[in-house]
């Protein structure tokens, strides 16, 4: 089992930055792909980035490539997402997910994980 807790939302003005945290629980954070997703309020959950359980793979959403960076610290047992350039379109929920996996994949889908977070609110202003 793998507990996720963001943190790191907030409201912000478009062109600024937030960095979003996620704190897993559990003695496994490294047998873990991990991936953020977003979602808007009457939409569907999308992807957004992703990471391989030792970090040697990413991957992001077309809408945010070269603004949002992808990173993990296992001795935190932490994922962050760096947010840059942010955009008022960029506003949202921000889940965190883990799956358990053996391979060097990273998962872009939202069938992909296995275990997620309650969610942390982006806003930005125009």
């Amino acid at each position: 089992q793998v507990q996720l807790v963001e943190s790191g939302g907030g409201l912000v003005q478009a062109g600024g930055s937030l960095k979003l945290s996620c704190a897993a629980s559990g003695r496994t954070f490294s047998s873990h792909a991990m991936g953020w997703f977003r979602q808007e309020s009457g939409k569907e959950r999308e992807f957004v980035a992703a990471m391989s359980r030792l970090g040697t793979s990413t991957s992001y959403a077309v809408s945010v490539k070269g603004r949002f960076t992808i990173s993990r610290d296992y001795a935190k047992k932490t994922v962050y997402l760096q947010m840059n350039s942010l955009k008022p379109e960029d506003t949202a929920t921000y889940y965190c997910a883990a799956r358990y996996t053996t391979t060097g994949n990273y998962y872009i889908t939202v069938a992909g994980y296995d275990y997620w977070g309650q969610g942390t609110q982006v806003t930005v202003s125009s």
